[in-house]
């Protein structure tokens, strides 16, 4: 796997480094391997799944996701501390931090005009698996 590694200095003295993870896209088609996420009520894809790291994403009906990031696709970055990531010039949160099953915290953020999901992994692993 061919991964981007970067570095923000975002005119401060903290840095904050990130790595691609995968790009988000909505879908309406149930997919293979789908993982329940309760809280968001979506179904979602393991991206280490697909070639081009693909995380697809179905909502529910009463998913409380915001449209804002329902309704449009998402750049996953990995990162060791989401608070560099928060802290940054122009930054919006839209889904503030929360832990996905008990191997993950995440935040969705807009800036640039688009989403960013920044990724903390607690421990190795997708729900379980």
């Amino acid at each position: 796997m061919i991964s981007e590694l970067g570095v923000w200095a975002g005119g401060s003295s903290a840095v904050a480094t990130f790595e691609f993870d995968h790009v988000g896209i909505t879908t309406t088609v149930p997919q293979p391997r789908e993982d329940w996420v309760e809280a968001s009520r979506i179904w979602v894809t393991n991206p280490r799944h697909h070639p081009e790291h693909i995380e697809f994403l179905r909502y529910e009906p009463d998913s409380t996701v915001p449209a804002e990031v329902r309704d449009n696709p998402h750049v996953a970055y990995r990162v060791d501390d989401l608070a560099p990531h928060l802290a940054a010039p122009g930054v919006e949160i839209l889904i503030p931090p929360f832990i996905v099953g008990d191997f993950l915290e995440v935040v969705f953020v807009k800036k640039h005009g688009m989403v960013f999901e920044y990724m903390r992994y607690l421990k190795d692993g997708w729900f379980g698996n």
